[in-house]
């Protein structure tokens, strides 16, 4: 069997530690490896901390004359609570009010996923992927809306199984117009009946 090299990786060497004082003992068959798998499992989940927006977006934006309203709902996204580092997934819904110009569909949910590849908190993720579509697009209005399931909530503490968190953020027009608001909750709802 190959062994890994758990010194020269100190992410994995914390996990071998954290492994020691939880009782375990991290030199048995089933935990050898455990470390560095834990380690590279963590790199991965946290990745969006050396992402950035403007590759992400890729100059994939195009010209548009209206002014109507673009959403993606749907859009699955995993994270990690930065109090428990535990995670948390759901669903995140996006909307925006071009003004000129639009982007790749397909930009939005890359930055949730960028911006949710992070030790988070809902409400704060919730912000900067608005913030982040207004910095860039420049648009009329942004909505966003995140529903999620953390562990944190479900599995410690308070034990509330199947709770759902949902949190907002209305930028510009959606900020100011209770009609154009209501139109973007109406499209989810009709999203959650197909």
């Amino acid at each position: 069997m190959k062994t890994y090299n758990v010194k020269k990786d100190r992410l994995a060497s914390a996990v071998k530690t954290i492994l020691t004082e939880l009782g375990e003992n991290p030199s048995r068959e089933g935990l050898v490896k455990t470390p560095a798998r834990v380690a590279k499992a963590l790199r991965e989940l946290t990745a969006g901390y050396k992402a950035d927006p403007d590759a992400i977006i890729n100059g994939a934006f195009y010209k548009a004359a209206g002014h109507d309203m673009v959403t993606v709902t749907g859009i699955t996204f995993y994270s990690m609570c930065e109090h428990h580092m535990l995670p948390f997934s759901g669903r995140a819904h996006v909307a925006y009010i071009p003004n000129g110009r639009i982007v790749g569909l397909s930009k939005i949910p890359r930055l949730v996923r960028a911006f949710s590849s992070r030790l988070q908190v809902q409400e704060r993720l919730t912000r900067q992927i608005a913030e982040m579509i207004r910095e860039k697009l420049d648009p009329l209005g942004v909505a966003v809306v995140l529903e999620a399931r953390h562990m944190c909530v479900e599995m410690r503490g308070a034990r509330s199984e199947r709770a759902n968190c949902v949190t907002s953020t209305f930028l510009g027009a959606f900020e100011t117009d209770d009609a154009l608001r209501a139109e973007f909750y109406r499209t989810l709802r009709r999203q959650e009946s197909i």
